[in-house]
């Protein structure tokens, strides 16, 4: 699995203060230098690699990264747009449907570079909005439980397991709590979509007495320590970290399909100095930013031009069909429609409760 995520990183958590706003000075020395604003929901730690290349490549731009909430940098975006003032020159969020929900309100700009036209055609709306990573959700599983048999590897088998094991496994099964996790309500919404059945493997884990949470932290630990022993749907950046650093976590990626969510970047419309957010655009889709992406903050690339094992590339050449990306596209705008949200997050409770 190492070409999976070693990324430590907190997604869509209520009530989380973001950090103070970091500058890099430009590394010509230029004290007047032009400054690129960046909104962000990756950590600044996480994003500093990818800032010194760009600095590196332009040394004469100074950078302001901005790390916050998926929530917040649409906020502010459209915030400080209505209100006529200027906003960042680039915008990078895992909250897939609200990137493109700004693209699609006219708050982002559109950006023709070079990668434009090779980029793949579900990770570039109008070349507007580019998802910039290509992140899995998987099952976890600790490995001592499963000496004896294999884990699971489709829904099909994860649910024949907890029938089987019944009390065994008892309040041992744990996933994202889809009111209170922005990435667990989009992968259970693309269940949904893509797999007729979800609902018995819904119905299953409530019956097995399924611990609901709100950060992959939460659950991969528990199955870390042997307290769970299984993790549904988990973001595969926190389930490879783990894994990394404690032997008796295993991962899979579901033989029926994975899922796979992106994190997306813009440049907005009202940024104060679009050219240096195109720069940065650029720099992040060219074969060095991928590259630096995938090797040092190790995030798989989605660029075609990059070769190696945590790549789009990679991972599609090993598992083809299996794989089902996340379109960029203004679809991802009905997980944001309440009615239907209400609906989704009502019958997930209503099937956790049969039993």
């Amino acid at each position: 699995m190492r070409y999976l995520i070693s990324l430590l990183f907190c997604l869509f958590l209520p009530g989380l203060a973001f950090s103070a706003p970091v500058f890099f000075p430009a590394l010509s020395g230029d004290d007047k230098a032009p400054v690129l604003v960046v909104y962000s929901s990756l950590d600044e730690p996480l994003a500093r690699p990818m800032i010194l290349g760009f600095q590196k490549a332009n040394p004469d731009v100074a950078v302001r990264y901005e790390d916050m909430l998926t929530g917040e940098i649409y906020d502010r975006i459209v915030k400080e747009t209505d209100a006529g003032e200027k906003t960042a020159d680039f915008a990078f969020s895992s909250a897939m449907d609200l990137q493109v929900k700004l693209s699609n309100d006219g708050y982002a700009q559109r950006s023709d570079l070079p990668m434009s036209g090779r980029w793949p055609a579900w990770a570039n709306w109008r070349n507007t909005a580019y998802a910039l990573t290509f992140e899995p959700a998987v099952f976890v599983y600790h490995k001592p439980s499963f000496k004896t048999e294999p884990p699971p590897a489709t829904r099909a088998e994860f649910v024949d397991y907890l029938k089987r094991k019944g009390s065994a496994v008892f309040g041992r099964i744990g996933t994202y709590d889809i009111e209170r996790s922005g990435v667990g309500f989009l992968f259970m919404s693309r269940d949904q979509e893509q797999f007729g059945d979800i609902w018995s493997v819904i119905q299953a884990m409530g019956a097995a007495g399924v611990k609901l949470y709100s950060t992959s932290q939460a659950i991969v630990e528990r199955v870390a320590d042997g307290r769970f022993v299984l993790g549904y749907n988990i973001l595969g950046s926190y389930a490879a970290d783990w894994a990394s650093r404690h032997p008796d976590v295993g991962i899979v990626l579901p033989k029926d399909y994975t899922v796979v969510m992106s994190r997306i970047g813009l440049v907005p419309q009202a940024a104060a100095s679009p050219d240096l957010g195109r720069r940065y655009l650029e720099f992040f889709m060219s074969k060095e930013g991928q590259t630096i992406m995938a090797r040092e903050l190790q995030i798989p690339a989605v660029s075609p031009e990059v070769a190696g094992e945590n790549t789009a590339n990679t991972m599609q050449e090993m598992l083809g069909g299996q794989l089902r990306p996340v379109p960029v596209s203004p679809g991802l705008m009905v997980y944001l429609d309440q009615v239907k949200r209400a609906r989704l997050i009502a019958r997930w409770n209503e099937v956790l409760r049969l039993h």
